[in-house]
């Protein structure tokens, strides 16, 4: 085999890589929890956000995160009827969404760890009381 030869077949082998390469990026782009679908309305709708974060603070309702071996636990100021994402930067199809009303008079919301990843999670819970006030909560949390 002369030189020639060679710098075909190492040609040959570095398109075969980049291809191989560009196809998984495509691959792993549409799981990518970092990208916002809606992110311009989420940029008009902001001052709704900042209120609802702000009321958090006035009323000092900031919700008790409590991480056990089987769940996590959420304890709420009030009863409420809640939206709550829970979103895993590493992968997009992990990601936990529930809604629903708080539960017990401890006004709690319970979500099972079973099938959750270790690792940091990105905490995104809105609520609204009996009075209609709205609030809004995010942190980042370790399982």
């Amino acid at each position: 085999m002369n030189w020639g030869t060679k710098i075909v077949m190492g040609m040959f082998a570095f398109i075969i890589f980049i291809i191989a390469m560009v196809i998984y990026m495509f691959h792993i782009h549409g799981r990518d929890a970092l990208i916002e679908e809606n992110y311009y309305e989420k940029g008009i709708n902001y001052n709704v956000e900042y209120d609802a974060r702000q009321n958090v603070l006035q009323d000092d309702a900031k919700p008790q995160i409590t991480i056990t071996n089987t769940q996590l636990v959420i304890k709420l100021k009030d009863s409420a009827e809640y939206e709550l994402v829970l979103m895993r930067a590493s992968n997009s199809d992990d990601d936990v969404k529930m809604n629903g009303n708080t539960t017990g008079t401890s006004n709690l919301i319970l979500v099972d760890r079973a099938k959750m990843a270790k690792g940091m999670w990105f905490i995104n819970l809105s609520w609204h009381n009996n009075s209609g006030k709205k609030y809004l909560f995010k942190n980042n949390i370790t399982l």
